[in-house]
């Protein structure tokens, strides 16, 4: 019995996975979940497992294609159920069936031309056939086919796709702008059909040269680093962000005071109970879910041209790794309290050191928290995490003078302080809502209203 390998589903929004290696080859033997391949995709790099023992019989998907969620990666012939072999031919001539005069005649089988496996392949591979497009469906594009149509200002629907559900590829796209910039040996856009009436558009000129900045030449002594996959799709992300959503920054200054007091005094007691160190981060982050509460269009996603306020608040916590930042998630965190924020959290830290990390940690994020640590953080803004609206980021707790103003007169006292920066997107997110957030968040975490 054969067994089909497909790309699982990762996470909702992902939607297509990149074979980066495979770790087996055809005719070897598997046991069932034995990694077969490494994959990469917008959020974590995995390996797929073998769904069965059995046999490699034949690697449908070849390193660096990306293949959408369901598509097919190999085959594997089951140990013990190999597929029995087509019978023999027999000599003796077949004997004709008797055919009664009120039966209609059988009618002859069609002759099936079958050609090998490997010539079969190689011509899909040289003559991709464009799969048809459900009417009336909209068009779906992946982050790095939208990138480049934005940057040389192409139209995509004028281009015939090839992908799955006539979805356009990278490799579509980047024939379509070979043709109208005169490659040699591309192909032609294909003009628009003409309708009864209206005459055909003329194609669309070669888009303008862009500014490209010099390019530097490594000299001796330089070292460098390409670009991991990870590091590539977090420039990709971060780019897109900042291209796309008006970035607002505005600035609150806290009083740390009570909350490092509760710290200093429940952190002996918490130790011993979780196992773990109490941290000023599920704090911060039981404050930013109650202001959430509160107001939740900043707990919201922009599709399309409508803003979606979601209903549950998941909240992504920014975490470093060696291969690059990582946003794992909260899921459902406006149900717990600051104990299970930071179980939550701790839970995370450990799935990421042990890498177990998986694609449904890192997605379905509604609001995101960053918190890039001490030795000089005193404050910044982040890029906000798409489809999201806004992120708040920590910076370090500092002692500093501050002017406490009473009845009696002003004076200077020295408290632990820190900046609470919030980035938000203009497009849907006012000045005032965002202030008014920011305010309402520092205040909860000056009151330190904390069950631990």
């Amino acid at each position: 019995m054969t067994i089909q390998v497909q790309m699982p589903q990762m996470g909702e929004s992902v939607v297509e996975g990149t074979i980066t290696k495979w770790l087996v080859k055809e005719g070897d033997l598997v046991a069932e979940d034995q990694p077969l391949c490494e994959i990469s995709t917008d959020k974590v790099d995995t390996e797929i497992p073998s769904p069965s023992s059995g046999r490699i019989s034949r690697l449908i998907a070849r390193e660096g294609d990306t293949v959408p969620i369901g598509g097919a990666l190999a085959e594997i012939e089951e140990q013990g159920r190999a597929a029995p072999s087509p019978p023999k031919a027999e000599t003796a001539q077949p004997r004709k069936p008797e055919v009664t005069p009120s039966e209609p005649p059988p009618r002859p089988e069609p002759q099936v031309m079958r050609m090998p496996l490997s010539s079969a392949a190689a011509a899909l591979r040289a003559e991709p056939v464009p799969f048809p497009k459900e009417a009336g469906s909209p068009r779906r594009y992946s982050p790095v086919v939208l990138r480049m149509a934005q940057e040389h200002g192409i139209d995509l629907e004028r281009i015939t796709g090839t992908g799955i559900g006539g979805r356009v590829t990278k490799r579509d796209l980047q024939q379509y702008l070979d043709s109208l910039r005169g490659a040699p040996g591309a192909p032609k856009p294909a003009a628009p059909p003409a309708s009864p009436g209206k005459p055909v558009e003329a194609p669309a000129p070669p888009p303008a040269a862009a500014y490209s900045p010099p390019v530097y030449q490594p000299r001796e002594g330089d070292i460098t680093e390409p670009f991991t996959r990870r590091r590539k799709l977090i420039a990709e992300h971060m780019v897109y962000s900042k291209t796309h959503s008006p970035h607002v920054g505005t600035l609150a200054e806290v009083d740390m005071t009570a909350v490092m007091k509760l710290r200093e005094d429940r952190k002996r007691d918490f130790q011993q109970r979780e196992g773990f160190a109490l941290t000023v981060l599920p704090l911060i982050a039981a404050a930013t879910v109650k202001a959430l509460k509160e107001f939740p269009r900043m707990n919201a996603s922009v599709v399309g041209d409508s803003l979606v306020i979601r209903r549950e608040i998941n909240l992504g916590i920014a975490m470093d790794t060696e291969e690059g930042l990582l946003v794992p998630v909260i899921k459902r965190a406006e149900g717990m309290s600051v104990v299970g924020i930071a179980r939550e959290i701790e839970n995370l830290r450990r799935k990421i050191n042990e890498r177990k990390i998986t694609a449904d940690d890192l997605a379905g994020g509604s609001f995101t928290l960053s918190n890039p640590g001490r030795e000089g953080n005193l404050f910044g803004f982040a890029i906000i995490n798409q489809p999201q609206v806004g992120i708040l980021r920590m910076g370090e707790v500092r002692k500093r003078p501050v002017v406490i103003e009473s009845a009696g007169g002003d004076a200077i006292a020295i408290k632990p302080m820190m900046y609470l920066a919030l980035s938000y997107d203009h497009r849907v997110i006012d000045g005032v809502l965002g202030n008014r957030f920011l305010y309402r968040t520092a205040r909860i975490i000056e009151e330190a209203d904390f069950e631990l």
